[in-house]
């Protein structure tokens, strides 16, 4: 799987330390505010997904899944880890409902299951890329 990037991804995110170029816009009449407020769980299911992501071969490992699914021994040829280390992550990625996974005979193929996940990734690892490039 390719991966394709849309225009809005490749534009440069305002500097959070940067002031506001216009003034907050402030709510046309109280009972206009927003439909859908963020509950708690939101917050802690967000937290508990960063937590899961923290993990740089983590990131390796969905990246090189993003190409379709692999065993792994696939896995390895690719990313620079012992085959337990690697089969750790593995689980953990599962558990958290990252990746799914197939047998075929004494082979465990994994495969991402989880789009969103894939999406957030690619965004952080373009806007790093290019705020590398800035530098």
């Amino acid at each position: 799987m390719a991966f394709r990037l849309s225009p809005d991804l490749l534009q440069p995110m305002p500097s959070l330390d940067a002031a506001p170029t216009t003034a907050p816009i402030a709510p046309k009449s109280p009972s206009k505010e927003l439909a859908w407020s963020p509950s708690d769980q939101v917050f802690h299911d967000a937290a508990k997904t960063f937590r899961v992501m923290a993990a740089p071969l983590r990131l390796k490992i969905i990246s090189a899944l993003c190409q379709g699914e692999k065993n792994v021994g696939e896995l390895l040829q690719s990313i620079d880890t012992t085959q337990p280390n690697m089969s750790q992550h593995l689980h953990t990625l599962h558990r958290a409902g990252i990746l799914g996974r197939r047998r075929d005979g004494v082979q465990i193929y994994y495969r991402i299951v989880n789009e969103s996940v894939v999406g957030m990734c690619r965004a952080m690892c373009v806007q790093l890329a290019i705020d590398a490039a800035d530098e």
